[in-house]
């Protein structure tokens, strides 16, 4: 208890300090009251998540490869014939 955590994944990283131990694993509502983020955590990853809004957002037309119709139409942007 007491220790601060650094964690990092898909979510963001996130900067907790530990309240309490259980002794068993239980849902997720129970083992967040068995840690805190620090405020400063919070302002990040706000940060964070408002840069990711910025950011410009590209989605792919098709998925799977191109028809030949694409590909005559890449082959042309690209001036190979």
């Amino acid at each position: 208890m007491g220790d601060m955590l650094h964690i990092k994944n898909d979510g963001g990283e996130f900067e907790v300090k530990m309240l309490a131990l259980s002794e068993m694993r239980g849902p997720a509502a129970v083992a967040q009251t068995l840690y805190a983020e620090t405020d400063e955590s919070k302002a990040l990853r706000a940060q964070a998540a408002e840069e990711r809004k910025t950011m410009p957002h590209f989605e792919a037309l098709r998925e799977g490869k191109p028809t030949k119709r694409d590909r005559r139409e890449l082959n042309r942007v690209r001036g190979r014939g």
